[in-house]
């Protein structure tokens, strides 16, 4: 009973603002837009381009098409007059994914699809019959130029990575697993926290299949492998890429080393004892009637491809090809074309790797699937929050923007932002913040500079915040999910949306990140 009052508590917000959005915002939208804000998509690209002379551009996931937070043209001022309650339908798909799989686990299973298009749709259609042109061009923004991308690169190292396959007899103890974990932190800074993750969680999960409780160690796995090790390279996680795209070198990520080596070092000596704990609590023995098998790869070929995937990524971030306009957005050429690389890569990897190869390394298509259905909703239904958070001190958040001043604000705000929406936006919307802060006037190839040099802190504190907090909730970064899911595929209990923040990130993470802030920031 009490699980029905929680999903009707779910639904009954988003039904109601729904109402509310479509009646309201209708007969306000003409009064409140900005004339150019309410154009079409012909006369929007024109001041795109206009903005992006004044060296005022916004990149999202690798994409050179985007304007400054809080700057540029129309579409950028809706943040200004979108009201805070237009997030509900966020916070109704969260909620969502937290209390459905506890509530009607069964429902969840076959319809999670249906109910992630409801509150897309709760989102979307007063949103276009509010803002109409502006809004369908934010909608096809998101779906074009970071959705799409997002699930080829996913789809991508999901089907490269499952095509890999450890042989032998491999024994999850706890130095082996603690060894796996560092392995993987090490690699996702130069192959991406989901390449890294997607490669490696095969390989625990079969490691400790003999282990009763295997639900920590995935935990941890998500913290270490899947989001804090990719925070040394721009390779390692959107928010970095971004940053590298708007001026930042390549190795200036290395002076998060210390901030990384304290997070992990924390983290892998807790992980550790916890494991120790546990295989002695357990009496955890190998089964004696098993045969030791030598350790062997297979499916090698496929880190050609992987290779493939990281090349293509990093190409789309250095060479300038122009762009071309799709359905009214501008997407960089080269970004067009590293999509189609990764399609390749994926499908050469199809093809080239056997069946049963993929059938032994219990490779199915059902992770990637929720993730694209559960994320087209998180992407559509998050638009309001980030537009919102975009709009600066002009929109409903500017408590927020406005709050922050100090190195150690910057860490907390833009990381509890990235445990929820986006890192990426995020990330650049306080890069940005920092960028007006200290050197106003300035155009972004001059600040940038200066930003990585005498207000390094600053700039410390975003990117960390940024990739760190990713680990604090299934949300916070695409492998997360993924991770969770193929680990329940193979029969590990995993937490609940709730379950994972409240016995988890709250217990071992944050008091981590308070050591990290009182140390560095």
């Amino acid at each position: 009973m009490i699980f029905r009052k929680l999903i009707a508590a779910i639904f009954l917000p988003g039904l109601l603002g729904f109402f509310i959005f479509s009646g309201l915002a209708v007969a306000s939208s003409q009064d409140n837009v900005p004339t150019h804000a309410s154009g079409n998509a012909v006369t929007v690209h024109d001041e795109e381009h206009a903005a992006a002379e004044t060296g005022k551009k916004e990149v999202l996931h690798g994409s050179k098409t985007h304007e400054v937070a809080g700057e540029g043209h129309g579409h950028a001022n809706l943040g200004e007059v979108l009201p805070l309650w237009s997030c509900i339908p966020f916070a109704c798909m969260l909620l969502s994914i937290a209390l459905f799989p506890l509530a009607a686990p069964n429902v969840w299973h076959h319809h999670f699809g249906k109910i992630s298009a409801f509150w897309a749709a709760s989102l979307g259609i007063p949103f276009l019959l509010a803002f109409k042109g502006t809004a369908l061009h934010e909608i096809l923004h998101i779906v074009l130029a970071d959705y799409v991308p997002f699930i080829i690169l996913l789809w991508a190292l999901y089907t490269v990575s499952g095509g890999i396959l450890l042989r032998g007899s491999l024994r999850g103890t706890p130095v082996v697993n603690t060894t796996i974990l560092i392995i993987g932190t090490i690699l996702a800074s130069w192959m991406g926290t989901t390449g890294a993750a997607m490669l490696l969680i095969r390989p625990l999960l079969r490691a400790n299949n003999y282990r009763k409780n295997r639900t920590f160690m995935v935990v941890f796995f998500i913290f270490l492998v899947a989001n804090i090790g990719g925070s040394l390279t721009p390779l390692g996680d959107p928010p970095l890429f971004l940053g590298f795209l708007h001026g930042v070198t390549f190795f200036w990520t290395f002076k998060i080393i210390p901030h990384m080596l304290l997070t992990v070092g924390i983290l892998l000596t807790i992980y550790f004892f916890l494991d120790s704990y546990h295989y002695k609590k357990e009496g955890a023995k190998v089964p004696e009637n098993e045969a030791k098998e030598p350790l062997k790869l297979e499916g090698t070929l496929n880190f050609l491809f992987l290779a493939g995937i990281v090349g293509s990524v990093l190409m789309s971030g250095i060479v300038n090809w122009g762009d071309v306009n799709t359905f009214g957005i501008h997407r960089a050429i080269q970004d067009w074309a590293r999509d189609g690389l990764l399609i390749l890569m994926g499908i050469l990897s199809l093809v080239t790797t056997s069946k049963i190869l993929r059938e032994d390394n219990n490779f199915t298509w059902f992770p990637i699937v929720e993730v694209a259905y559960l994320f087209i909703g998180i992407f559509i239904t998050m638009i309001p929050c980030l537009l919102i958070l975009k709009a600066g001190s002009k929109g409903e958040l500017a408590f927020l923007t406005n709050a922050v001043k100090e190195p150690f604000h910057y860490f907390w705000i833009t990381g509890a932002l990235s445990s929820f929406l986006d890192n990426a936006p995020t990330y650049l919307t306080f890069f940005n913040t920092a960028l007006g802060s200290f050197y106003s006037g300035m155009t972004e190839a001059q600040a940038v500079p200066l930003l990585m040099t005498k207000s390094a802190v600053y700039l410390k504190a975003v990117s960390a915040g940024a990739v760190f907090f990713g680990a604090c909730s299934y949300i916070g970064n695409a492998p997360n999910f993924m991770v969770r899911s193929i680990s329940e595929e193979a029969g590990t209990t995993m937490p609940s949306f709730f379950g994972y923040i409240l016995k988890y990130s709250l217990i071992f993470l944050i008091p981590t990140f308070i050591v990290v802030t009182f140390v560095f920031f």
